[in-house]
């Protein structure tokens, strides 16, 4: 809101307070105050540098480098990892752009992403994404996109050209696509900013990833340092605003940042998306051997086919802990069977997961013991989870 802007300057310079500043850093901080207060926007920050002889310039293109420093610069940016359990692990912190990208894509597939390819869960971590390039977007969304159609994905305003331009996902990648039967967790903190929010956001509203952390910073996709005229004073700002990722032209992170799915410290965050891992890809077994709990023992066999078809039908998704799972078992059987004695209950299941730091001759944690409890019902294998119903109803 440029008007909102030169009225709040205004203003703060007829100010009798601003007259009575003589040191300059305070008046930086009262002037950042007042833009900020007046147009609700914690991204406007002005500073006083006076030993910056000239206006911050931005870093060299990557464009010019050469192949082995493009791979370089990769390297430190991108980390991948395959942990026990077969979890693949994806660390960014600067995402590069389609240039460097596209010269480097044969590189990424064959030994970066190939690796992940058979993972059976994936791990995405953007807590220490502070930036990046917008034109990189596509190329994280679309290897988590599955199949061919493209899809829009989101609407950038630039302010300096006054131009907006649509990002939409890849019709073709080099290599393949992660599986859409397997699970993304992306990882959150309060310093991801920027390319890594928007691409937070973009994959949680498809539905695609949960994501695992803190709630994000609301930045920009562009924010600009500017010297005020010729003084030693400047104001950053941000140049460029989403207009709704997925093309909704409603609701966008900036500013508020992106809500974590689950929310956890950022130090806790890797251990907590493994185990929410874990836990997801024992879900159909889980699922399979409680049908069969029902088909061999529930004695009101009128109902076992409704069960049956209503476990398999029944939307997992938002399942991240063992809580959750059985609230929404429970809550289905006793729906469908209208017996509130059938129970599906966990007994004692502990998450144990790995992380990136742990060694490799590291033992693994002992698998937790299911307990025997006579005539109460039949445990579901490894999960930990056991169907149950009040005595006399045969299960």
């Amino acid at each position: 809101d440029l008007m909102g802007m030169q009225a709040a300057i205004e203003q703060a310079m007829k100010s009798r307070q601003i007259l009575g500043i003589s040191a300059p850093q305070t008046l930086a901080h009262v002037l950042t105050a007042g833009v900020q207060s007046s147009l609700n926007d914690p991204r406007l920050f002005i500073s006083y540098e006076p030993s910056t002889l000239e206006a911050p310039q931005q870093a060299p293109t990557l464009t010019n480098f050469t192949q082995e420093e493009l791979l370089a610069q990769l390297q430190r940016n991108i980390h991948h990892e395959v942990l026990e359990g077969n979890l693949g692990y994806l660390w960014v912190d600067d995402l590069l752009g389609q240039e460097v990208l596209s010269k480097l894509g044969g590189f990424l597939v064959a030994h970066m992403w190939g690796q992940l390819m058979n993972t059976s869960g994936l791990v995405l971590d953007l807590r220490h994404c502070t930036g990046g390039h917008v034109s990189g977007i596509p190329y994280v969304i679309s290897y988590l996109h599955p199949g061919n159609t493209i899809m829009h994905v989101n609407t950038i305003y630039d302010r300096p050209s006054n131009t907006t331009t649509e990002i939409w996902t890849l019709a073709k990648v080099l290599g393949e696509r992660y599986s859409a039967d397997k699970d993304v967790v992306v990882l959150t903190s309060g310093h991801t900013g920027g390319v890594g929010e928007d691409i937070a956001y973009i994959l949680k509203q498809m539905r695609r990833a949960i994501m695992v952390g803190e709630q994000t910073e609301g930045g920009a996709l562009d924010l600009q340092k500017l010297r005020i005229g010729q003084s030693n004073f400047f104001l950053t700002v941000p140049l460029a605003m989403s207009l709704g990722p997925m093309g909704g032209g409603g609701q966008t992170w900036e500013g508020s940042g992106v809500f974590p799915c689950v929310g956890t410290p950022a130090e806790q965050a890797l251990e907590k998306a493994l185990a929410i891992l874990t836990l997801r890809r024992a879900l159909l077994g889980v699922v399979f051997r409680l049908q069969e709990a029902l088909q061999d023992y529930y004695t009101l066999v009128d109902h076992v086919p409704g069960l049956l078809e209503h476990l398999a039908s029944m939307d997992y998704s938002a399942v991240v802990s063992e809580e959750d799972l059985v609230t929404k078992l429970n809550a289905g059987l006793q729906a469908v069977s209208e017996d509130p004695r059938l129970l599906v209950r966990a007994v004692g299941l502990k998450e144990t997961s790995s992380r990136p730091e742990t060694g490799a001759d590291d033992p693994p944690a002992a698998a937790p013991e299911v307990p025997k409890e006579e005539g109460s019902g039949r445990a579901l294998g490894a999960s930990a989870l056991q169907v149950s119903a009040l005595p006399g109803i045969g299960l």
